[in-house]
């Protein structure tokens, strides 16, 4: 199974995911809705896990959310939060991938909320865990700058690295342009005062698989 295809997972695809695994009850969710494609069941799941691993409790807002798995994933793994789900436009169909993860965790009823704003719009809190997968070019730096302004825990996954407007900090003729925005971005919000942490999720998935994670060193 390519876990790159952009190809939408349909119901009849939930017969690949047989066992009783935790991630095998998400994929049979998001099979059942038919309204994603599988590569972005594999970049929820792997950066879900990884933030989770680091961060629990508080909000999660998830900016930038799409159909919202992330946020939906984030809950699954953390049972103690509530969830915003943020995009300018929420597609038509993300409620019903909500609906179908209900059906497997009803737990999760009332507790993650679709809201159609702009990011600056948001309010952030200290508590909150800000995250976004995939923001496209500036506006994971725009995400990264809220949860600084609130002195919130961070966690992006950058895609659509644009080398004119991006600031490489003049590290582009040692290392991939895109690289070296993501190294600016890092090293910018530890300049800020917080504890950065990076990591990746597999390539397999996508190459934009570089993961930046950070809380405030004091409040």
């Amino acid at each position: 199974m390519e876990k790159s295809s952009r190809n939408r997972l349909m119901p009849r695809h939930a017969a690949l995911f047989k066992t009783e695994s935790l991630f095998d009850k998400i994929a049979g969710a998001v099979c059942r809705a038919g309204t994603l494609p599988r590569k972005e069941l594999y970049e929820s799941w792997e950066t879900a896990r990884r933030i989770r691993r680091k961060y629990r409790g508080g909000r999660v807002v998830d900016l930038a959310c799409g159909h919202g798995l992330l946020a939906h994933i984030l809950l699954i793994l953390d049972n103690g939060s509530q969830a915003l789900a943020i995009d300018t436009k929420i597609p038509e169909n993300a409620r019903a991938l909500s609906h179908s993860l209900l059906e497997t965790w009803p737990r999760l009823e009332n507790r993650i909320h679709y809201r159609q704003m702009r990011i600056q719009e948001v309010q952030i809190y200290p508590g909150d865990l800000v995250v976004s997968a995939h923001a496209c070019g500036s506006l994971t730096d725009l995400v990264i700058d809220k949860a600084v302004e609130a002195r919130a825990r961070v966690a992006v996954l950058p895609c659509c690295h644009n080398l004119k407007t991006g600031s490489t900090g003049n590290l582009s003729n040692w290392m991939d342009g895109s690289l070296a925005i993501d190294t600016v971005r890092a090293l910018g919000l530890a300049s800020k005062g917080y504890v950065i942490t990076t990591q990746k999720i597999p390539d397999t998935i996508t190459p934009k698989n570089r993961l930046l994670m950070g809380h405030p060193l004091t409040p």
